[in-house]
């Protein structure tokens, strides 16, 4: 089961990471760079992994959940955060 839930998030980390590549393939409106690669699969490995570990050392079913959520919104404000800089930190390149 704990293997089946790693190769998910590998997988889905491939799955997410081929949006953008296929996209610049068609259109010139995409245009990522080998960094941007590198930190999209930074940031989505890191959010899947502290996930997992989550799920599996909390066993609080409602502990986990918020647990989970924290992790995701912490990601969703750190990706926010490069690609349009809403805080102007030196992160975002402001």
């Amino acid at each position: 089961m704990k293997n089946k839930r790693l190769k998910f998030i590998l997988t889905a980390i491939a799955v997410l990471l081929l949006i953008p590549f296929l996209a610049m393939q068609f259109t010139e409106e995409v245009n990522w760079t080998l960094s941007d690669f590198i930190a999209a699969g930074i940031l989505l490995l890191g959010t899947g992994l502290i996930c997992e570990f989550a799920l599996r050392k909390i066993k609080d079913t409602k502990y986990r959940i918020l647990a989970c959520i924290i992790v995701i919104l912490i990601f969703l404000v750190v990706w926010i955060e490069l690609a349009v800089g809403i805080f102007g930190s030196p992160l975002a390149g402001s």
